[in-house]
């Protein structure tokens, strides 16, 4: 699996794609990255932003918690 991009060379590259002044295949072949790849970072990024519906990075990772003591306190049950 590739390395992941630093958050700050994501947060430079949805700046630049926003801005709309370029087409994003554009943005994205200057960056060295897919378009797809992208527009993933774009829906993220509204997302984490609020104006599209979805989990952010913070509720996803609570409830991935909230799951692990979930089934660690079901497995106590069961003993």
């Amino acid at each position: 699996m590739p390395k992941p991009y630093p958050e700050e060379f994501r947060g430079d590259v949805v700046a630049v794609a926003r801005k709309r002044e370029a087409p994003l295949e554009q943005i994205a072949k200057d960056f060295g990255i897919s378009e797809t790849c992208l527009k993933n970072w774009l829906r993220k990024a509204d997302i984490e932003d609020g104006t599209r519906p979805g989990l952010t990075r913070d509720e996803s990772d609570e409830l991935r918690e909230a799951r692990k003591r979930i089934r660690l306190l079901e497995q106590e049950a069961e003993v």
